[in-house]
């Protein structure tokens, strides 16, 4: 057993096993109610440690993360990330404080890095030298890059309709790419079948609790960045539901530890055409899946989140809530990151602003608030997205009179401030 870790803790009937390459989820709750937590000797731990004063990456978390050390993570620059203070971007909105914690800086230009690091450390500590996971495209294209550089095998069950963007950061990195004519809840399906078949360690949210493991860290890198204030909100897209259990989680363990001294609301937003998890917030009923998704946010068109006890259970004990916004919003804030923050999102990165600026219309969001939102993926992991929101100018003639006709032009018509 890892010195810091206690158990496997089963999120509902807290029933506790020591983890090994055969626990993943509890034989008694079920692969979605029986999800697991590491549970860490807290205690001893704050005898042993005090809060660091500088991120050196995912190996500052060491004491909190169930691996043997930090040799058997990825040779990748695996943070800290970026955390600005989008000032402008405040001002545009009336915000006091606003922050953005940009994890698009990670080597495939996702969070999901933070997961795949810590699942490729794990599995191979335990000899495994093949690794499967299902995803909308993210997962997978983090798994292959991080895959490539320690040399393991990264088998990717993707949708069809992926991104072509993500579907060749697989491929040019030599992860096994599996496209299959069906939707991400059929990948995800299929990707623990064939584990179990093989005996293959798996990378799929919920069935490994490793994962929110490497996702709590973006959690206790951000605090760490603010100087240990956590502000009053933070905001980020959710679709399986393992981002935002793993904020809570992260922020946790600090405040146990006495490293921060509150809990900021953590806000989860889906959009409007793949949101199970905010109408079962909403109904306070447990989720029931989407049998179809309509959404320009790829990463979190998911409807059947496997995570979603741990996300409501985020949002209840943080005070926060899970909540919808249109594509229409999503471009919106894709629009207002790339023209006043220097920002460039995916649709899914960018949801977290658009909950910030629905929140605001709607007066649940106060000016003076200290707001942090999450940019979990870069833009240009979605290309089409771009495309639909661009429209290529018409040449002008090869003169300084046409480019200075068209600098006046952009000046009476552009946004720019």
């Amino acid at each position: 057993m890892v010195a810091m870790v206690s158990c496997l803790a089963c999120v509902t009937c807290d029933a506790c096993f020591t983890p090994d390459e055969h626990t993943m989820t509890c034989p008694r709750c079920g692969p979605e109610l029986g999800t697991l937590d590491y549970r860490f000797d807290l205690d001893t731990l704050a005898t042993r440690y005090s809060r660091p004063a500088i991120s050196e990456g995912l190996a500052t978390w060491l004491p909190l993360l169930p691996i043997a050390g930090a040799s058997s993570l990825p040779p990748l620059p695996l943070g800290p990330t970026p955390l600005i203070k989008a000032s402008r971007l405040a001002r545009h909105l009336g915000l006091k404080d606003f922050w953005l914690k940009l994890d698009s800086f990670l080597p495939s230009l996702s969070l999901k890095d933070r997961a795949s690091a810590l699942a490729l450390a794990q599995s191979a500590e335990w000899g495994s030298t093949t690794i499967i996971a299902a995803s909308t495209g993210n997962a997978a294209s983090s798994l292959a890059t991080l895959a490539a550089a320690t040399g393991q095998r990264a088998v990717l069950v993707v949708p069809e309709d992926a991104p072509r963007a993500k579907l060749a950061q697989i491929a040019l990195h030599g992860g096994v790419l599996v496209p299959i004519r069906g939707t991400y809840d059929q990948a995800f399906d299929l990707s623990t079948r064939v584990a179990a078949l093989q005996s293959w360690y798996v990378r799929s949210t919920a069935v490994n609790p490793v994962l929110a493991e490497g996702k709590k860290t973006v959690a206790m890198e951000t605090a760490l960045q603010l100087e240990w204030r956590v502000g009053d909100v933070w905001y980020v897209g959710v679709g399986d539901g393992c981002i935002l259990g793993s904020l809570w989680k992260g922020l946790s363990e600090l405040l146990a530890l006495g490293w921060i001294d509150t809990m900021p609301a953590l806000i989860g937003v889906q959009a409007s055409g793949a949101a199970p998890l905010a109408h079962a917030w909403e109904s306070g009923r447990p989720v029931e899946p989407w049998p179809l998704t309509d959404t320009c946010a790829d990463s979190i068109a998911v409807g059947h989140p496997r995570d979603w006890v741990k996300a409501l259970r985020a949002a209840r004990a943080s005070g926060g809530a899970i909540r919808t916004v249109p594509d229409e919003r999503i471009a919106q804030a894709m629009r207002l990151l790339a023209d006043h923050a220097g920002v460039l999102a995916e649709p899914a990165g960018a949801a977290s602003v658009a909950g910030v600026l629905t929140a605001l219309e709607q007066g649940q969001v106060g000016k003076s608030d200290r707001v942090v939102a999450l940019i979990t993926g870069h833009g240009l992991k979605d290309q089409a997205a771009l495309r639909r929101m661009f429209r290529a100018p018409t040449p002008v003639a090869a003169t300084p009179e046409a480019v200075l006709a068209a600098a006046e032009a952009w000046r009476r018509n552009g946004t720019r401030e």
